[in-house]
């Protein structure tokens, strides 16, 4: 038996839980028709087999019609959904671990446009700022079918075999019973506290009548939603209490905050640059004076952490999701003593940001997640060991360079720089974003534990690559960024990376056009205008920084907005003029044949980059390939078998911005699915 404290077992009521982590309910918009099928079972079972011992199923499966899903929820009002949810939660319980699933009525957080464009409903008419649907304000026969609805999809997850259930009471249809800010209700259901509480303990009750005394039953909540006028964090320990004192809850799990807005949501689901695990103290205080089954997660990403929570006595279970999205077999590797091997999570936010524009949930850096089916986390051996040199030491050379090593390959990088890192060397000297460093120190600690040979300070010519004798050549240089969008001034202008690496002195009037609209754009600005500069954002795009992501954009915001920062959209950077010791900057718009001047001493620009791909051309004539990838392989994990020139002793491959300026992501994925077709 371990002593450490995450490893311990947890009894709730008559379940037995294997150990004190758990993945708490999230919604990855993974489902198919609204059905949680192969690809969900395959996400939850891949971190089943590994050790968690209960996963929680759905961020919010909706229980009625009328909770039209915003970001590919579940639906749990359709009785389909039993045998799905049976295959999954049979597929978990065999590996030891336990299932429950999150229900929900969105209430107002959703839209009327959706689905069966039904009404959005409400305790009171007031609009979320996040999804903009003016509710119909409910009427009794409204609460008494949706208490219904609640029953029905409990008895659903019953059916289904699943441990138990909890219901969502933080921005959602119940919580907007609950606070002052969004119930207009009269008695019985509006009015003091109790009155609105008793649409969520009618609920509960008739969970309770439908599924009876032993199904397990609890509830996330806020214990502060942090706003003027809204539940308080003496409501919130009150509502701990009236929770317990029920009868009808089994655990509580405890946030902390808002979600009506982007700031809110970031705030209670805190990304990088944040503090880490904000709202821990909090829970652990309702957990102390409630003495009650308390479960809580908000950016606990670190076992470390993980472990405090625990051995402290703040909670009894604790959350570890964006982890277990990074690694999901992060457990196992506790239990074995390898904790160095985990893949951190670096707070990127990639998994939400993408659901909330409608994609499905992916980490930055772990392709295999939510491809847990077409590209395995675990990496087989090959059947032939061969010679890689990989070009380029950044998040896809390292990528690549690990996922040959794991195979088996004799691995060489070749890397100009004095160290690994390529782009994320610029993003994380950003305090507020140095966790991406983690992306590669992960990685260069994997590929060094293997076996692969780093050579630094190693600016490779094509006789360089050659003389390695390699059987497979992969580039992986990256790109520089590529300002030349002007029709006069070019040489007037700084890219964002001149801003970010210190080679260039922010101006004190700075004009930073960015028609990239990733994250180099903002960074630069954010560094600028923290000189005391007076900073514009130019974009002709209808919003600026649409790369970064609602909850990626928070931190910036409130940065730059408390600072001489100015934001304009629908506006192009036209061209570039002296005047004077200043610069002209002339603005065009692509609505019409208009044009704005500005006069600043400084003009940034960030428009990507450019593939830095001189090596691989002069390479591509020797190779065996002619650097031609097949498409159908790369994209389902296959072999890659192109042969073009049979004479050529070896094969080349570019991958990343080498090949087109797009994100870290892509860039790794492009290493993964190659390198294991090789």
């Amino acid at each position: 038996m371990s002593n450490d404290p995450l490893l311990q077992p947890y009894q709730l009521k008559h379940l037995t839980l294997k150990n004190r982590i758990m993945i708490t309910s999230h919604e990855p918009a993974y489902p198919e028709d609204g059905m949680p099928k192969e690809r969900y079972r395959a996400y939850h079972v891949e971190r089943a087999k590994a050790g968690v011992a209960l996963t929680m199923t759905a961020g919010s499966a909706s229980v009625a019609r009328d909770s039209p899903p915003v970001f590919n929820n579940i639906l749990a009002w359709k009785d389909e959904v039993v045998g799905h949810m049976k295959a999954l939660t049979d597929a978990c319980h065999d590996e030891g671990c336990a299932v429950m699933i999150q229900l929900t009525h969105l209430g107002r957080r959703t839209r009327w446009d959706k689905a069966d464009w039904l009404p959005v409903v409400s305790p009171g008419h007031e609009r979320e700022p996040a999804h903009r649907a003016f509710p119909k304000k409910m009427e009794d026969w409204d609460i008494s079918r949706i208490i219904e609805d609640y029953a029905d999809a409990a008895e659903r997850m019953q059916a289904a075999g699943l441990d138990g259930i909890e219901l969502e009471a933080y921005g959602h249809l119940m919580d907007q019973f609950w606070s002052p800010l969004t119930n207009e209700l009269e008695a019985p259901y509006g009015g003091d506290l109790d009155n609105r509480l008793r649409f969520g303990f009618d609920v509960l009750r008739a969970i309770r009548a439908r599924c009876g005394e032993e199904f397990i039953v609890g509830v996330r909540y806020t214990g502060d939603e942090c706003l003027p006028g809204g539940t308080t964090a003496e409501d919130g320990l009150a509502i701990s209490h009236k929770l317990k004192d029920s009868g009808l809850v089994d655990f509580l799990n405890v946030v902390k905050g808002h979600i009506d807005t982007d700031p809110g949501l970031t705030d209670l689901i805190p990304i990088q640059g944040m503090k880490g695990a904000p709202h821990l103290d909090f829970a652990g205080e309702i957990r102390a004076a409630t003495n009650f089954p308390t479960f809580h997660a908000a950016k606990i990403p670190d076992v470390a952490t993980a472990r405090h929570a625990i051995a402290s006595g703040k909670l009894d279970m604790v959350g570890m999701t964006r982890a277990h999205m990074a690694d999901p077999h992060l457990v196992r590797k506790v239990i074995e003593g390898r904790e160095d091997d985990i893949r951190p999570c670096v707070g990127a936010n990639y998994c939400l940001d993408r659901i909330y524009q409608g994609g499905m949930a992916l980490c930055l850096h772990n392709p295999s997640t939510g491809r847990e089916i077409e590209m395995p986390h675990a990496i087989e051996k090959a059947g032939t060991k061969k010679r890689i040199t990989v070009v380029g030491a950044g998040p896809a050379g390292l990528e690549a360079a690990r996922v040959a090593a794991e195979r088996g390959h004799e691995v060489t990088v070749l890397e100009a720089a004095d160290q690994p890192g390529g782009q994320i060397r610029l993003t994380a000297l950003q305090e507020r974003r140095r966790e991406m460093s983690s992306i590669i120190a992960w990685r260069f600690d994997q590929c060094t534990k293997k076996g692969v040979n780093f050579q630094f300070n190693a600016f490779a010519e094509a006789e360089d690559v050659i003389a390695t004798a390699p059987d497979e050549v992969i580039i992986a240089t990256g790109g520089l960024p590529h300002t030349e969008v002007l029709s006069e001034g070019n040489e007037l202008v700084v890219s964002a990376w001149d801003i970010l690496s210190g080679d260039v002195k922010p101006g004190q009037t700075v004009l930073v056009y960015d028609d990239a609209g990733d994250h180099a754009g903002l960074q630069a600005a954010d560094l600028i205008s923290a000189t005391g500069a007076k900073v514009e954002i130019v974009t002709p795009d209808r919003a600026f920084a649409p790369e970064v992501m609602a909850m990626n954009l928070v931190p910036y915001m409130r940065a730059l907005q408390a600072r001489d920062t100015t934001f304009t959209v629908t506006w192009r950077l036209a061209s570039v003029v002296r005047e004077g010791n200043q610069l002209k900057a002339r603005l065009g718009s692509d609505y019409g044949d208009v044009m704005r001047e500005r006069l600043v001493d400084q003009v940034v620009v960030n428009h990507g980059t450019r593939p830095l791909d001189e090596l691989y051309f002069d390479l591509k004539p020797q190779s065996r390939n002619l650097g031609e990838v097949n498409y159908d392989a790369l994209s389902t994990g296959g072999v890659q078998a192109v042969i073009r020139n049979p004479d050529a002793g070896f094969r080349l491959f570019r991958i990343g911005d080498a090949v087109a300026a797009r994100n870290t992501h892509a860039a790794i994925y492009d290493a993964l699915r190659l390198v294991r077709g090789l």
